[in-house]
């Protein structure tokens, strides 16, 4: 359930990246969008030249996303959706259908990014993510054995599973390095600064694994230059190898979450 948690997650921002300004043109992502609702409890229709997805409770108004380029939520019935979005012409003579085609705003409770969100709720609320000792021990064994055996996959769904629980997220600019898996706490402070840290570091060219156990400023240049000499080896880590997935269950145990 974690690990679909991290998946609702990138796919409902995917989306919001593809969601452009109102004066651009650019189009919302549908297959990602439909991939996302297919992880929801919202339920496909097609109505006239419509793609509908309707919340899945038993009256007939409901929540009712379009998946076009404006993802607006209706709360309404699928007949006015109908009538609102693909009239046809015979529906159009009438002034009070006239009315209700050119202004929706009685029926439109969200649209683009903040849709997306609703949806992303939707999906992430199904999910259980009680766990137990054991379930912590099988994730720390998991990660250790996907290193040993340089399965790179592997170490990274052990992070990001362990990340998730942490509150970790990815790192600000100046500490992104290529072909390296960085994740951390993060806290956003005043004029752009974030002050990043703890974090691990994963190789995915060299299979190395490492914890700094300081927190980190985007705006200090010789912090973040010892991270990168840390992420090369020049630098010595504050743990790394099979520890660090050791370190990382200790964390949950005692209830740690680094975000902020």
């Amino acid at each position: 359930n974690l690990l679909q948690k991290v998946k609702i997650d990138r796919t409902a921002n995917k989306v919001i990246a593809t969601i452009g300004p109102p004066d651009t043109r650019r189009k919302v992502d549908k297959n990602l969008m439909r991939s996302l609702l297919e992880m929801s409890p919202y339920t496909y229709k097609r109505k006239r030249d419509l793609d509908l997805f309707l919340q899945d409770i038993d009256t007939d108004k409901k929540k009712i996303l379009v998946l076009d380029n404006d993802l607006a939520i209706y709360h309404t019935t699928v007949e006015d959706v109908g009538l609102r979005k693909s009239p046809t012409v015979k529906e159009m003579i009438n002034i009070r259908n006239i009315i209700k085609i050119l202004n929706d705003t009685d029926v439109v409770i969200s649209k683009k990014e903040e849709s997306v969100r609703t949806i992303q709720k939707a999906c992430i609320d199904r999910l259980d993510f009680s766990f137990s000792e054991s379930d912590l021990e099988e994730m720390v064994q998991n990660g250790i054995a996907s290193l040993e055996r340089e399965y790179a996959d592997g170490v990274l769904e052990a992070i990001d599973l362990f990340a998730e629980m942490l509150g970790f997220g990815p790192p600000p600019k100046p500490l992104r390095i290529s072909h390296h898996k960085i994740t951390g706490g993060s806290i956003q402070k005043k004029r752009g600064e974030i002050v990043f840290g703890p974090m691990v570091i994963y190789s995915m060219i060299s299979n190395t694994i490492k914890w700094i156990d300081k927190q980190i400023s985007s705006f200090d240049r010789e912090k973040i230059e010892f991270v990168h000499q840390v992420a090369a080896g020049k630098e010595d880590a504050s743990a790394e190898g099979p520890n660090v997935f050791h370190l990382f269950k200790k964390l949950v145990d005692k209830g740690d979450v680094f975000s902020g």
